[in-house]
């Protein structure tokens, strides 16, 4: 049997979840979803405008300081979000990815934005090509980070027997477990491509694939061992969604303190 109709909901014939929901939400609590997604969109299409803008006026790829980066991860993320609401219509999701979204918002707000003269050794579609796909990958691996958590609260309440409202709202474990096997299947190759990239520009602006004593290609190498081993215990070994879920949590921890350290 199916678990999750079209748009996510559970089916009152999966005896995973025992009885469905009781009562139906509130219109006005209908009402406040969709106020929040519209508002949610209105910022997304401003902050789309306010990075066409920036790239207009500095002339390139604007990921080349932590502003940018952490300016454009906040917006990769809120498209993330619209793509699973529209393709799977849980609305929870929102609560879960929406603060990561507004707190690395915050975080680029925070930093210095003036644009620079864009340094030599950047001006080359290397450079763009690596920080772009690098941060669709952490982009990736953020929603497989997302999916964990909801994927162990979900599990401890099921453990519990607390059957309260959130429980109701979160998505099955089947379908968290496939967020998440989904999200590092698609950010694996992303990071890969932005290592294999970041080494062609290396060699393109520097004269070499490899730099010596640089934490930046060691981290990154380190990362993308880290999520082959995850993918590879998934897929050879049969790792449990339980297991799964807490590597993802801590992978994406790992990225973000190398990220923000080193960038």
């Amino acid at each position: 049997f199916n678990l999750w109709d079209r748009k996510g909901e559970r089916t009152a014939k999966s005896p995973f979840f025992g009885a469905s929901e009781p009562g139906r939400a509130s219109t006005r609590s209908l009402w406040s979803q969709k106020l929040a997604v519209w508002i949610t969109g209105a910022g997304f299409i401003f902050h789309t405008i306010a990075l066409v803008t920036r790239i207009r006026e500095a002339g390139y790829i604007p990921f080349t300081n932590l502003h940018e980066a952490i300016s454009f991860f906040s917006w990769a993320i809120v498209l993330a979000f619209f793509l699973v609401e529209f393709r799977y219509g849980v609305d929870v999701l929102g609560s879960f990815i929406l603060p990561l979204a507004f707190l690395s918002l915050v975080s680029a707000a925070a930093l210095p934005n003036e644009i620079r003269t864009l340094d030599p050794t950047l001006k080359t579609i290397w450079f763009g090509i690596h920080t772009t796909l690098s941060l669709l990958g952490i982009v990736a691996f953020a929603i497989a980070f997302i999916a964990g958590i909801m994927y162990l609260l979900q599990e401890s309440f099921l453990k519990s027997k607390q059957f309260n409202s959130l429980y109701y709202k979160l998505p099955s474990l089947d379908l968290l477990d496939e967020w998440n096997k989904k999200a590092i299947l698609l950010g694996f190759p992303l990071l890969t491509l932005g290592i294999i990239s970041g080494a062609l520009w290396a060699q393109y602006s520097l004269g070499s694939f490899w730099i010596e004593n640089n934490s930046k290609q060691a981290l990154s190498l380190g990362t993308w061992l880290f999520y082959l081993i995850v993918l590879h215990g998934r897929i050879t070994i049969g790792w449990r969604a339980k297991k799964a879920a807490h590597l993802a949590i801590i992978g994406f921890v790992g990225v973000v303190f190398i990220f923000v350290t080193l960038a």
